[in-house]
């Protein structure tokens, strides 16, 4: 469907594999596809890590939470340690409760940690004053997963976006409303928006003026929490080419969480996979996508679905296959 009309119907075999109509081949063209080159726009050089150009260090870190009705704690995140540099974009990944927003809370001082150490920018968060944490929040942005849930909606887009600008009393009333419209320029968003609601504007464009807000105080760490999962594939698109656009300009660094691979697979520098709270790998883009050491790695790989019901198919098909096999040899085991 487009603008209300059904603009192509077909089964799924005709409407992947020839669509006729250019919005079903925007759509299908916007589906990102790993291992797939990526576009002109997205693609990046990477420099090499430089030791002090680190601003976030992660070492031994864990996280308990309290257990519910007497039951024991929750162990969220486990022993974890990693590093993030200037410029880079690391991509936290892994399958729901694994840890990955739970670590990032913790980098942006919104959690604290049950034990480890914890650097950001230079400051220990395990043993940061209110007033320097306070100030050290000033350098850090994060984008949050449902922008309808985390922009105020009694404010305007503007106020909105200029919030953190007025929580640090940064400039004057018209400063901060012309920063304000300068970021909408940056985000690709009319400046008329500024007057608007976030009520009124659609999910892809809440997400940039969220994304707007986070980088309002000119951060040199923004930690983005699964910013495009609830959008559509077209929508997303542009967010991700705006977001990466953005970052080469402003050259923050970047904890991307996420549990879409296709996703990471476009911007990523390095990826860091949690399973049940552990690190379980952990490299460049191309070694832990195109040669993953561990098996939970390659079995995301696996589960990553592709735009293409025959092939999807097959896939399912070995799948079922290798299961059998495991029952089959289990059997005979016992």
């Amino acid at each position: 469907m487009f603008q209300g009309e059904v603009v192509e119907t077909g089964t799924a075999q005709q409407i992947f594999g020839a669509p006729n109509h250019p919005y079903t081949k925007l759509l299908l063209g916007s589906v990102p596809h790993l291992g797939k080159a990526r576009p002109p726009s997205m693609e990046r050089v990477a420099s090499p890590p430089v030791e002090d150009q680190r601003v976030l260090r992660v070492k031994d870190l864990s996280v308990f939470f309290p257990g519910r009705l007497g039951s024991p704690p929750v162990l969220a995140v486990d022993q974890v340690s990693l590093d993030l540099h200037r410029h880079e974009i690391l991509a936290l990944v892994g399958e729901s409760g694994s840890g990955k927003t739970t670590l990032g809370r913790c980098a942006v001082g919104l959690l604290a940690p049950t034990s480890g150490e914890l650097e950001v920018l230079g400051q220990d968060l395990g043993h940061i004053r209110p007033g320097a944490l306070r100030a050290l929040r000033r350098r850090m942005g994060f984008v949050f997963q449902d922008p309808a849930a985390s922009l105020n909606p009694r404010l305007t887009v503007a106020a909105c976006i200029a919030e953190p600008l007025r929580v640090h009393r940064v400039g004057t009333k018209a400063e901060r409303r012309a920063k304000a419209e300068d970021l909408l320029d940056a985000v690709e968003l009319p400046k008329a928006f500024a007057s608007r609601y976030p009520h009124e504007l659609s999910g892809g464009q809440r997400q940039r003026v969220s994304l707007a807000r986070a980088l309002v105080m000119g951060p040199e760490l923004v930690v983005a929490d699964e910013p495009t999962s609830a959008l559509d594939v077209s929508v997303q698109a542009k967010v991700l080419d705006v977001f990466v656009n953005l970052q080469h300009t402003m050259g923050f660094a970047c904890l991307f969480i996420t549990h879409d691979l296709a996703v990471v697979d476009l911007l990523a520098d390095r990826i860091a996979v949690l399973k049940d709270g552990r690190l379980v790998e952990l490299g460049s883009r191309e070694q832990v996508l195109r040669s993953p050491q561990q098996d939970y790695t390659r079995d995301l790989i696996q589960a990553v679905p592709v735009p293409d019901p025959v092939t999807q198919a097959k896939r399912r098909d070995q799948r079922r296959g290798q299961r059998s096999g495991q029952r089959s040899g289990e059997a005979s085991a016992d």
